[in-house]
């Protein structure tokens, strides 16, 4: 097994909402991983997931938290709680990772993103880099998400080729560099916005190959008007950088 940096601990923080059928089993395996931990951040989930994971948490003692939150408020938002939770612990994680609770990101690949980011700042899990690619993604969606990350990369200069990769690891003092009062998106977007936040922070960005499995239980969360307000957002972001360019007091609200 490959395993992460000796002596340093990472914090796996992923997002339920009805995630029933999958919890158990990937809890046991990135737990397999004797470096990490994990906290589950579930939107009161109707098909028992919540309930799931408290049950997981008085398995894997000290090692699974839970915070229940009263109903779906969006991923973006979910990871701002656990990221804070995250940069609150005692004594701190080295890493934090986010990643889909789906199987989509393979939790193997988890020591190779802390190898990575232990030479960089934030490793990306990437779909568009040699090595990278997707299974089980019909040809529509594979246009509309290549499409949409060379359009994010040229309307902010991203240098990042999978920049709505959901499959990340932080350095704890990468992540402590964010202003997370600043992070609005709270749909898939958040993807887009903290690697551009990151990007202007001056932290360095690497991408690990990986591939991406579309899910085979539960349904999928994407929908078309969540793309599009991805797409919006670039555009946000890139109004925001240009006020700051022209006066450098400039602060999102």
């Amino acid at each position: 097994m490959l395993r992460s940096p000796v002596g340093m601990s990472t914090l796996v923080v992923i997002p339920t909402f009805n995630e029933a059928a999958n919890l158990p089993r990937l809890a046991a395996e990135i737990l397999a991983h004797p470096d990490f931990s994990l906290l589950i951040v579930d939107d009161n989930s109707p098909d028992g997931t919540g309930i799931i994971a408290d049950n997981l948490s008085e398995q894997y003692v000290n090692r699974l938290r839970v915070l229940h939150r009263d109903g779906k408020q969006g991923l973006g938002t979910a990871y701002i709680v656990g990221f804070r939770e995250a940069l609150r612990a005692s004594p701190a994680y080295d890493f934090v990772i986010q990643m889909d609770a789906d199987f989509s990101h393979n939790p193997a690949d988890l020591p190779r993103l802390v190898n990575a980011a232990n030479q960089a700042d934030v490793a990306i899990g990437s779909r568009y880099v040699p090595g990278g690619g997707a299974v089980n993604w019909p040809l529509r969606r594979w246009l509309i998400s290549r499409g949409g990350s060379l359009y994010t990369q040229m309307i902010l200069g991203l240098p990042v080729r999978d920049p709505t990769s959901g499959f990340k690891c932080f350095r704890r003092e990468a992540l402590a560099r964010i202003d997370l009062n600043h992070v609005h998106s709270t749909g898939f977007g958040f993807q887009v916005e903290m690697n551009w936040r990151c990007h202007r922070q001056g932290l360095r960005l690497i991408e690990v190959p990986i591939c991406f499995v579309d899910r085979k239980l539960g349904e999928s969360k994407m929908s078309g008007q969540i793309f599009f307000e991805a797409m919006l957002l670039v555009w946000r972001l890139r109004l925001e950088e240009s006020k700051r360019l022209k006066n450098p007091e400039f602060t999102a609200s």
